[in-house]
């Protein structure tokens, strides 16, 4: 077989390796960027979800707390409380009031992908959730 022949049919073959190659380092950066990214995005959603349910804690009715009996949240006000606070993060989410002394809220979103979007994955979905619970104190315990 001469020389020529054989360097011919070998040829760009590291180019395709390469090539190759770099894309799944693109596809591999991508995931740990994105998936990063989504992380993060979690837990902003999360820290959202727990300082709504704060703000919506802090409703209570004053006349029970006044009177020393057990307090309670007042649920109107607490659940407005809550979505104020959702729409000033620019989140959106859900809010409810449990048995008196108990908000819970649920915020959802999504993370706006970087790198994934080439392969087609736009968006990834972003969740948080928190409770507060109202808890009577009296001189630093609770009761």
């Amino acid at each position: 077989m001469p020389h020529g022949i054989r360097q011919d049919r070998e040829r760009g073959s590291i180019s395709i390796t390469l090539a190759l190659g770099s894309f799944v380092m693109i596809v591999l950066v991508g995931l740990a960027v994105d998936l990063g990214g989504r992380v993060h995005a979690q837990q902003q959603s999360r820290d959202v979800a727990a300082q709504a349910a704060r703000a919506a804690g802090q409703e209570v009715l004053a006349g029970p707390a006044v009177r020393g009996s057990a307090i309670t949240i007042d649920t109107h006000a607490a659940a407005q409380a809550a979505r104020e606070y959702l729409s000033a993060a620019g989140v959106e989410g859900s809010v409810s009031v449990a048995s008196g002394d108990q908000v819970v809220v649920s915020t959802t979103g999504s993370y706006p992908t970087t790198f994934l979007s080439i392969i087609g994955i736009g968006d990834l979905p972003v969740t948080g959730h928190a409770t507060a619970r109202l808890v009577g104190a009296e001189n630093g315990s609770g009761r």
